[in-house]
């Protein structure tokens, strides 16, 4: 490990607690063939999920119970009652540039409502940053947020045609604008980026962990990349070690995925191990990179939490403390 890594913090007595939707138990997986590396924080959550929540743009037959996720750039209004945060289930009392059918859970139907900026709050609601909301409402929750945010932004900046300048009209069957002069279609724009984490030794019983220069303090985590035009994942995990830490790696292995809103991305998480060279850091985006066992950690680094950077390491942490 590098001298250069310092400030670490020993981990011991590690619990990782299993919970599904509804809180800890067991998670019934039997109808869902998954690796045995995929059963992190992740699948805990999506396992449940896809029953729980219907993605659709159906409208109801008549009035129905339903929750408002109204969004104003990056920021989504909830109720602040006396436990914590909730999402409104009566639309508030805001301007409304645009109204978008999410889905449904169950007979309940889910809005993501387009607010200007610069909009106040009306009584008893609170704007919270999207990122800050983590935690203060069900994670299933906090994605169909993300969701809203996502659907919200892409409506608000392709009301015309990219090719032609006309005015765009949204589609009645599919989620997409269409420009009526010229047939141009814009969908709801996705930002793919991979999210790896390499390992070493006979049992990976390290991990190679970056202090990123967008963070602030002294941060490590997974290293991550977008994925170019024209190559495959496992080709954009190669390349994105090799530029920002200048090492070869081999058995690239999915992990899973995870929607990121920040602003639209999807995060593919890989797991590779090391197959030669020196660490040596592309100093543009980072400041260090190192080796760590799962005991000796940095005091920041993620573990579990709202980023599949997390779950990747939390996963590694769990079966090398297993051994």
């Amino acid at each position: 490990m590098s001298s250069g890594c310092a400030d670490l913090c020993p981990l011991s007595g590690v619990t990782l607690v299993v919970r599904t939707a509804g809180g800890p138990g067991p998670l019934n997986l039997r109808e869902r063939a998954l690796p045995s590396n995929y059963l992190t924080r992740q699948a805990v959550r999506w396992a449940s999920f896809p029953p729980v929540f219907d993605p659709h743009m159906r409208r109801p037959d008549d009035d129905v119970p339903a929750f408002y996720f109204a969004v104003r750039r990056g920021e989504v209004l909830v109720v602040a009652g006396q436990n914590g945060f909730e999402l409104p289930r009566v639309e508030p009392d805001v301007p409304v540039e645009g109204r978008h059918i999410l889905g449904s859970i169950g007979d309940e139907w889910l809005y993501g409502i387009d607010v200007p900026e610069g909009t106040d709050e009306p009584d008893d609601h609170l704007w919270v940053p999207l990122r800050q909301l983590y935690g203060k409402v069900p994670d299933p929750m906090w994605t169909i947020a993300g969701r809203a945010e996502q659907i919200v932004s892409w409506d608000r900046t392709h009301r015309y045609c990219g090719r032609c300048g006309t005015a765009t009209e949204s589609m009645e069957a599919e989620r997409a604008r269409r420009c009526p002069a010229c047939g141009q279609l814009a969908y709801p724009r996705l930002s793919p980026a991979v999210i790896m984490l390499v390992t070493r030794g006979d049992h990976d019983e390290e991990a190679l962990l970056a202090w990123g220069r967008q963070f602030p303090g002294r941060f490590y985590s997974t290293l991550a990349g977008f994925v170019e035009a024209g190559e495959s994942l496992e080709q954009c995990v190669a390349r994105e070690v090799r530029e920002e830490v200048g090492i070869a790696v081999r058995d690239i292995t999915y992990f899973g995925s995870q929607p990121w809103p920040f602003p639209n991305s999807l995060m593919l998480g890989f797991t590779a191990r090391y197959d030669g060279g020196e660490v040596v850091i592309q100093e543009e985006e980072i400041v260090e990179a190192c080796w760590f066992r799962w005991d000796e950690l940095p005091k920041n680094v993620p573990m579990g939490g709202m980023s599949i950077a997390g779950w990747l390491i939390e996963d590694w942490v769990r079966r090398q403390a297993a051994r």
